[in-house]
């Protein structure tokens, strides 16, 4: 059967020279830009068969999919390349140095896509470059197969430095995993759709507790730290929400044009409505009259004030304070969105995901992969973290938000101008760090600059 699917990948090499350009759409005198190299098998690999020796951690918070992308790197390895030592870390970055490795096979791992959460256990944090490095160093591990957000993508970049600066012959792959969409460069993360998908179900309970009501309005706190996609892609598919709210357009509550002049009029003129609102939307106003936390988490994200409960006291406060009967309902979906397993959309793409990352690999390349303008591509690890991927709020698509809901866009000439500059400066390329520019032009990080 190995054999087999070996001859079937044999028809699909991909060229050495076959790139991913960053941008599509380009002016007529633009300059090349920067391309990556596309991923997909090599006719040349840097490993055999029987001398590789793989690992797979998971790192971070839950994910959809999570258990898809773990089943078919071990699926992929075992098939594709009749790889047999593949082996588990448990309980993310910590797990190198602290649990015992689990022997993994495909067998082991057949049902578990069916799955939430990740059979591998994850945690935040407990990244230490030397230990980690030492483990695999000692224990002859010759791949690592990385699967986490940003932070994690940041500590691969650091495992795969100091691997490089020890001269040891080891592939460290990343597969970027974050729910609220927010990885740089690459078109979506996996789990996106599912946590989409499973958004709904808690906006249409908010639309029909809203509805039931006299002036009843539902609202939804959805997931977004920094980047509020899965609130304005629900929002979209939706179609019942009156007001999304999401951290990159800032709003204000009172006044003429305030989010409480808008739900106002909206009760006066529906009777009822729904509101979706990203977790780290409004943080800035919120601070004003509560005293903000500089707690940290694990991860080092700083701790986010209840946008949800903040504004459902000020809502009710302004209605009482008005005479106005109102019933309001608060939905806080996150924990269960994150649990589930990914829909069939996703199971698709983790499953091409892996398969990427173990062709890159087995080539002898270090890189976070990811789909790049629909093309799947190796992406050197800087370039996924050094900045975030955010919604543009001079964008076409949050414009055919605000059309579909129909709300107002709370934004002064300034916030305008802002969001102009900070767009702008996201489009200008990352640099490595200097003491690595040597180390870029390196087979295994897979990047063409710009000419």
């Amino acid at each position: 059967t190995g054999t087999s699917v070996l001859i079937c990948i044999r028809q699909y090499f991909v060229d050495e020279d076959d790139t991913v350009p960053q941008k599509v759409v380009v002016q007529k005198n633009s300059r090349r830009g920067v391309h990556f190299r596309r991923a997909g098998p090599r006719q040349r690999v840097n490993f055999e068969s029987d001398e590789v020796k793989a690992c797979i951690v998971s790192c971070g918070g839950l994910c959809p999919g999570l258990n898809t992308v773990i089943r078919e790197l071990v699926c992929g390895l075992a098939h594709m390349y009749n790889v047999n030592n593949i082996f588990g870390i448990q309980n993310g970055y910590k797990g190198f140095y602290s649990s015992n490795y689990v022997a993994i096979t495909p067998k082991t791992v057949n049902d578990i896509h069916k799955r939430g959460g990740t059979v591998l256990g994850t945690s935040r944090g407990g990244h230490d470059t030397k230990k980690i490095v030492d483990n695999i160093q000692d224990r002859g591990i010759n791949q690592v197969y990385i699967i986490g957000g940003d932070g994690t993508q940041k500590g691969a970049y650091e495992i795969y430095k100091e691997i490089r600066k020890r001269g040891l012959k080891v592939a460290v792959a990343g597969v970027p995993k974050t729910i609220d969409n927010d990885i740089a460069i690459i078109d979506k993360s996996f789990g996106f759709d599912s946590a989409v998908e499973e958004a709904q179900r808690a906006i249409n309970s908010a639309h029909v507790e809203a509805c039931s009501a006299e002036n009843g309005i539902g609202l939804v706190k959805l997931m977004g730290r920094y980047s509020g996609f899965i609130a304005m892609y629900a929002t979209l598919a939706s179609r019942d929400v009156d007001c999304c709210l999401i951290p990159e357009s800032p709003f204000y509550m009172d006044g003429e044009g305030g989010l409480l002049q808008y739900v106002e009029r909206r009760l006066k003129e529906n009777k009822h409505m729904v509101i979706v609102v990203a977790e780290g939307a409004g943080q800035d106003i919120i601070a004003k009259s509560i005293p903000a936390s500089d707690q940290l988490d694990a991860s080092g994200n700083k701790l986010l004030l209840d946008i949800g409960l903040w504004l459902t006291h000020k809502i009710k406060d302004h209605f009482k304070s008005k005479k106005m009967e109102m019933t309001i309902k608060y939905i806080d979906p996150t924990y269960m969105i994150r649990a589930i397993p990914s829909n069939a959309a996703d199971n698709v793409y983790c499953t091409l995901l892996a398969h990427s990352a173990i062709h890159g690999a087995m080539a002898g390349y270090s890189f976070t992969v990811g789909m790049v303008n629909g093309r799947h591509a190796y992406i050197p690890f800087y370039r996924v973290t050094s900045t975030r991927n955010k919604v543009k709020i001079t964008d076409r698509m949050w414009a055919r938000l605000l059309s579909s809901t129909n709300q107002p866009s709370f934004l002064r000439q300034k916030d305008i101008d802002e969001a102009r500059e900070a767009d702008r400066l996201t489009n200008k390329p990352p640099l490595p760090p200097v003491a690595n520019q040597n180390v870029a032009k390196a087979f295994d990080q897979s990047v063409f600059c710009e000419i």
